[in-house]
């Protein structure tokens, strides 16, 4: 207790010490010129803090260290020696006046947002030992010879730093760590420049090394075949460079770094035999080459010199053989992680394995292994995730036995395995047996028998999928008292009798668990492979790593009536009976589920009419009842606007009006709705022709084309018909409004977030108060005029329209987030200002406007410009740009931005049409139902995904699929959809879905740019490119770094247009 005392008293005294210290200290006037300098760059809110501080007492500012000066006498002058602001969410950009700081040996700017290019001569500060500028929104280059002699940590990833080669440290003898991940750097990786410093032994000036300690390169451009070089790093413990477009093999000195902890290489073009000499690398922790072309059999890699390896990941390349060609796995007790799957690998799964005592995850997915699992696997103590899919494995009764005794064990996907084996009905399972197991899925075997019994007593199952067996039998009533189930899947097996009422129950799926489930289940560390119905033969999977509440009972043959009860499944997203033998009607108490997305009833035997009130779910974007007893009319309205005739079929009695079924009696209403449909459509055609506001709103329509019926168009139209002209005096009277108000404040500043002063009677000026003659476009979210500053600068100024959802200073938030996304493929966004209810957006000015209009207009216009047209080279690049610009807001941007609205007319051309990105993020700002192109979904009509027609949630993967129509519109020349095109071909979506299904692609390509062979393949390659961006499921389509990548792969080198890997 004393001696604790006494700690604590001189801790103090030295705190204390310090402190007096520091306050006797003031920083070197040319110290202080040099952070004033810096905070001038900053947004207006500066260093927090640093506002506070007096004029002359910077080293006691937030962030600051000082030391006494060298050369002065006075120990009160001292000058600053770090400066740390990480994480203080500074904004704007970092002013030259940093060099100043000429005894800096510390600058930590990470983790803010700051943008803008970086000062070359922040990279020549000869005592600058640590430089983090991590984590920001830099872009420009980094000069190639950095000149930071002292320099021992460089971390600039996670920016958008561009250049054709990544920067190198020759002089940098005392370098340890070097980061340049998630950056956009080209050209060859330069081991040499990073390797060959040294540091001259105190012995012997012949005897040194390099002192480097990390290198990180992932995520980058980086090409050509992986250098020789890193071999010199002899202290070399990280070296990543995952995510690039490296190729050939690894060389031979990477085998002598005997301090290397962790290799990863993964996601790459590497190529050739897994050289056995790995296993040399003694301290080696991690070691992924997952996602390459690796070929050959496993190499010979455990043993003891291996001992300390954690991470083995050799997942999706093209390796054989077996796996006990691997080594001794009784030498790596520490061995966790484990991924082979994705092979081609054969024989048995060595019982050995269960030696590794600390694994975890095991995926052995995806290969031809037989025989049983190990009766040793008992003893995997520690085993959260076990993935087998897709083997030749036997004996399941075994197989279960084993593994109930893993008591960590919350993941087990058995898919494709024990063909034609019985389920067994008595398993012996131990009362404490499998006690964590969320997920287990057992599908596609050929299994016979009924549902065991001793499945109830996984009660903490939370996902269950038996489909596509043989099963017989009755469903047990005691799935419902599976309080966390919320993933059920029985589908294609013989299962008879009635459907249990108690399913209705189930707690979580009702809404009455305590459990903290999520739609996305977390425990899945691995991905398992379901089989749906259009893959019959069980040849095609598709990978699965979330689920959504979902209840699969189709294919059976089951009979009775569907219980009203199901209303109470309030969380339920996915409910498919089709293909049993039901009967009855289709309960009204089906409208109480509010979150259902697919109701799938097809092939049954189902009576009366379809509930009207089916229309009040508003999720609902799959609804099939074909193949029925039906009868009555279909309902009117809601999401039944968008579901086709195919949904219907089949049913002999219903009626409506609909192409493909006869007038219902009191068809006469609907009669008088489609004259007024008519009339209100001509009336918006004729209105066009007077207003040059309505051409824009006509037109923004007509771009919103798509997968969504022209029974939705049209009734858009009769919505903005019938509101048009008062629409019209709403806009003049908000632009005049603001012109009046501006007038009054015309001297007040606009936020601009580059150095250029603007006031905003300089954006009335220099849009003549908002002339109608400098319209230049009508987007999602208001009118976009054309101004021309005083300096002739040009910029486009967007009004915005619509109903805020937002208070000003989260408004204003939103707005400096994304003033912060700087990339070369993006619209940057220069300022705004707010003009009473108006706000303005200042934009880059394009001078060659959209995509749209070269693609669709360019033709009918009168310009210069209609002689030219978009050639398959500039296309490509087109496209290429777009995609790096997505790929920025998707990954680089803090936080991830996700676009929600990408279509061809927000693709804009510079004069060198170049593709940069515009309106990323403003769904945002406004609320969706007040824009003029826009239904209640998210985004533009033509590019909504289909899972936004149940959602309003946009995800990364909805912009892909916009992305992916955006890829049609370049290969076809079409819109995606085309009112003037006879009836079957006005849709394009499903016309080349059906052209890439029958082979025939090459007749919806564009023929005035497939002129050649070379021109036809890439894009025929580009179209197959953006059929899986069009995946029905968004888990099926590619991620925005695979859509570089491949993109990238195909312009590189036309030679190898075949030889992209999907």
């Amino acid at each position: 207790m004393l001696m604790g005392n006494l700690h604590l008293l001189l801790v103090l005294f030295f705190s204390l010490l310090q402190l007096s210290y520091q306050l006797n200290q003031t920083c070197s006037p040319s110290d202080l010129k040099a952070l004033r300098g810096f905070t001038s760059g900053l947004g207006f809110e500066g260093v927090p803090g640093w506002e506070l501080a007096s004029s002359s007492d910077c080293c006691l500012w937030v962030g600051v260290t000082c030391i006494s000066s060298s050369s002065s006498s006075s120990s009160s002058i001292s000058r600053v020696s770090g400066l740390n602001l990480s994480g203080l969410n500074l904004n704007g950009s970092v002013s030259e006046s940093l060099v100043g700081l000429s005894d800096l040996r510390t600058l930590n700017l990470s983790r803010n947002s700051l943008s803008g290019d970086v000062p070359a001569s922040l990279f020549r500060m000869l005592k600058l030992e640590i430089l983090d500028l991590s984590v920001n929104g830099f872009t420009g280059d980094v000069p190639m010879d950095c000149n930071l002699p002292s320099i021992r940590e460089f971390n600039i990833s996670f920016n958008s730093f561009t250049a054709s080669s990544h920067p190198i440290l020759v002089a940098s003898t005392f370098l340890s760590t070097f980061d340049i991940s998630g950056n956009n750097f080209g050209g060859q990786v330069r081991a040499d420049g990073l390797c060959n410093n040294s540091v001259p032994s105190s012995s012997s000036s012949s005897s040194s090394s390099s002192q480097v300690r990390q290198l990180r390169f992932s995520r980058n451009r980086l090409v050509g075949d992986f250098p020789v070089g890193f071999g010199n790093c002899q202290f070399l413990e990280v070296l990543h460079l995952d995510s690039n477009f490296v190729s050939g093999g690894l060389p031979s000195d990477l085998f002598g770094l005997s301090s290397l902890r962790e290799l990863h290489v993964g996601v790459n073009l590497l190529a050739g035999v897994i050289d056995p000499r790995l296993g040399d690398l003694s301290n080696l922790t991690s070691l992924d080459l997952s996602s390459n072309q690796f070929n050959g059999t496993l190499p010979s890699l455990l043993s003891n010199k291996l001992s300390a390896i954690r991470v083995l990941n050799f997942g999706n390349n093209s390796l054989v053989g077996n796996i006990s060609h691997l080594g001794d796995f009784t030498s790596v007790p520490y061995l966790s992680f484990i991924d082979l799957g994705s092979n081609s690998l054969s024989g048995g799964i060595p019982s050995q394995l269960s030696s590794c005592i600390s694994l975890r995850t095991l995926n052995l997915a995806k290969n031809n292994l037989s025989g049983e699992i190990p009766k040793s696997f008992a003893n995997l103590k520690e085993l959260s995730s076990l993935s087998l899919s897709i083997n030749w494995l036997t004996n399941l009764t075994s197989a279960m036995t084993i593994l109930q005794h893993c008591p960590n064990l919350t993941s087990l996907v058995l898919t494709r395995n024990f063909i034609g084996e019985t389920l067994p009905a008595e398993l012996g399972i131990i009362p404490d047996g499998f006690p964590k197991l969320s997920l287990l899925v057992i599908a596609n075997c050929g299994l016979k028998g009924g549902i065991p019994p001793w499945l109830s007593n996984f009660r903490n199952l939370q996902l269950l999928d038996i489909s596509w067996n043989h099963l017989n039998g009755r469903i047990p009533d005691w799935f419902g008292d599976f309080d966390s189930m919320f993933y059920l899947d029985l589908s294609n097996n013989s299962l008879s009798g009635e459907i249990p009422l108690n399913l209705t129950k189930i707690a979580w799926l009702v809404g009455t668990s305590n459990g903290g489930v999520s739609s996305a289940l977390t425990v899945v560390e691995l991905p398992f492979f379901s089989k749906r119905k259009d893959s019959v033969k069980g040849f095609q999977y598709n990978q699965v790593t979330s689920f959504p509440p979902s209840l699969f009972l189709s294919d059976n043959r089951l009979n009775g009536s569907i219980w009203p009860e199901f209303g109470d499944l309030r969380k339920l997203q996915v409910l498919d009976f089709s293909a049993n033998n039901l009967t009855g009607n289709i309960p009204d108490e089906l409208s109480k589920m509010s979150n259902l997305e697919t109701v799938e009833l097809f092939n049954n035997n189902l009576t009366g009419e379809i509930p009207s009130s089916l229309t009040k779910l508003n999720f609902l974007s799959k609804f099939n009842v074909s193949h029925n007893n039906l009868s009555g009319p279909i309902p009117t309205g809601g999401q039944f606007l968008t579901f086709d005739d195919t949904s219907f079929a089949g049913n002999p009695d219903l009626c409506g009006d609909r192409s493909s079924l006869p007038p219902c009696d009191n068809n006469n209403n609907n009669n008088n709705t489609d004259n007024k449909v008519r009339s209100s459509y001509d009336g918006v055609k004729s209105e066009k022709k007077k207003n040059k506001i309505i051409i824009g709103v006509v037109s923004g329509i007509s771009i919103g084309t798509g997968l969504i019926s022209i029974f939705v168009i049209v009734c858009l139209f009769v919505k903005r018909a019938q509101s048009h002209s008062g629409r019209i005096q709403v806009l003049e009277t908000e632009i005049q409004e603001a012109v009046d108000s501006a007038t009054a404040v015309a001297g007040e500043a606009v936020v601009v977030f580059e150095n250029t002063p603007l006031t905003i009677a300089d954006i009335l000026k220099s849009t003549g108060n908002f002339d109608e003659a400098n319209i230049i476009g009508c987007g999602g979210f208001g009118l976009v005029y054309k101004a021309t500053l005083a300096n002739g600068q040009k910029m486009a100024i967007k009004r915005l329209s619509g109903d805020f959802g937002q208070m000003e200073r989260e408004f204003r938030a939103e707005i400096d987030t994304l003033s912060r996304a700087l990339h070369q493929n993006l619209v940057v966004l220069q300022g705004y200002c707010r003009m009473a209810s108006v706000r303005i957006l200042m934009y880059s000015y394009m001078e060659n406007g959209s995509l749209d209009f070269w693609l669709h207009e360019n033709n009918n216009d009168d310009d210069n410009r209609s002689r030219n047209f978009l050639d398959w080279g500039m296309r490509l690049e087109i496209a290429k740009g777009a995609s790096k610009g997505l790929e920025y807001l998707h990954l680089n941007c803090q936080p991830h931005i996700i676009h929600r609205d990408i279509k061809s007319s927000n693709i804009l051309l510079d004069q060198n049409f170049k593709a940069h990105l515009a309106d990323f993020g403003l769904a945002r700002l406004i609320k969706p139902y007040d824009t003029h192109v826009t239904t209640d979904l998210v985004g533009t009509l033509g590019y909504i995904p289909p899972e936004y027609g149940h959602s309003s949630m946009a995800t990364l993967k909805g912009d892909i699929y916009s992305f992916g129509v955006v890829l049609l519109e370049l290969v076809t020349g079409r819109r995606p959809i085309d009112v003037c095109q006879p009836r079957g071909h006005r849709e394009l979506i499903p016309r080349v879905l059906q052209m890439n299904k029958e082979n025939r692609v090459n007749e919806v390509l564009d023929v005035q740019i497939c002129s050649n062979k070379q021109n036809q393949k890439q894009m025929e390659r580009v179209l197959q490119i953006a059929c899986l961006c069009l995946s029905q499921n968004p888990k099926d389509r590619p991620s925005i770094h695979h859509l570089v990548l491949w993109l990238h792969q195909l312009h590189s080198s036309s030679s190898h247009v075949n030889s992209i890997n999907f």
